[in-house]
């Protein structure tokens, strides 16, 4: 019997389909996006902004139930992945990959029609360089971490371009945020599963620059992350609110890169850092939407 045919039944099979949208982190990106609303200039209306999220949750959608595609024989030798509908055979693999392009192309014209063309551009790049560079580039190359970044910092960019039909210094400014944080948290993550990275023969900086470069390089991103995170103060958008927010979430985030990573307890450090960033990035974003930055 074929591995197909084990899904029988309808909720099953929607079960694993849903499974393969990585939900947790698509309701993630869907909130940054949602961040990219509230503060762009101007107003896209309830009927508009709920088009604007569910392109956003296709093409998110979309891009990760193709990364479970292709690397579904990776993800056999990971413990946190090896359950998922593909690597555990519950899933044809053709199937996945007409779910995942299907929703990639329903998403582009829902983000253009529902909003803008600006848009469902940015959607276009944010599911081709992860689909198309990102995944592959993980088992070749450390410097996929920072190729991976992009797509993962776009969807407040998306956001903002959506309200306002530009993209805008301070849609660029929420970019970059996202892009400086993505490098820490994936260090930290690297660091907490380096064993399970290691298996999959994926290349995260852990595995490759061992503990205390691999803290260096936190650090030093942290830092410039931390220093971004004070220019909408600098050029005046915010007020002292954000600031004190700011500097507090920074000097926290930063404290966690500091402390000591030797090979001995990497894992601890890792997994220190990468859950202080889980708090760090959404209360920025809170601070920057109760400041009233618009």
């Amino acid at each position: 019997m074929s591995t197909a045919a084990v899904n029988t039944g309808i909720s099953p099979l929607v079960r694993d389909l849903v499974a393969l949208t990585k939900p947790r982190v698509t309701l993630l990106v869907l909130s940054t996006a949602a961040v990219g609303m509230g503060i762009a200039p101007g107003t896209l209306g309830p009927v508009r902004a709920l088009w604007m999220l569910l392109g956003t949750w296709l093409c998110v959608a979309s891009a990760n139930s193709l990364n479970c595609f292709i690397e579904r024989e990776s993800d056999k030798r990971m413990r946190r992945t090896s359950n998922r509908p593909l690597p555990a055979g519950r899933l044809d693999p053709a199937l996945a990959r007409a779910f995942g392009l299907f929703l990639g192309v329903v998403s582009l014209p829902v983000l253009a029609l529902g909003t803008n063309l600006v848009t469902s551009v940015l959607g276009l790049v944010a599911l081709v360089s992860y689909v198309g560079v990102y995944t592959p580039m993980k088992q070749r190359s450390t410097f996929a971490l920072i190729v991976g970044a992009v797509p993962g910092a776009l969807p407040p960019l998306m956001g903002y371009a959506a309200v306002s039909g530009e993209l805008g210094a301070k849609g660029v400014l929420l970019f970059a945020l996202l892009f400086l944080w993505q490098i820490p948290h994936v260090i930290g993550l690297g660091a907490f599963r380096r064993e399970d990275y290691v298996a999959a023969g994926i290349r995260v900086l852990p595995a490759v620059l061992g503990a205390e470069r691999t803290r260096l390089h936190a650090v030093a991103w942290c830092l410039l992350l931390v220093s971004v995170s004070l220019l909408p103060q600098w050029l005046g958008w915010t007020s002292w609110l954000y600031l004190s927010v700011a500097i507090g979430l920074g000097a926290w985030f930063t404290s966690a890169t500091l402390r000591p990573s030797s090979a001995a307890n990497l894992t601890q450090w890792g997994r220190r850092v990468f859950f202080t960033s889980l708090f760090y990035l959404p209360l920025l974003f809170l601070a920057l939407l109760i400041d009233g930055w618009a």
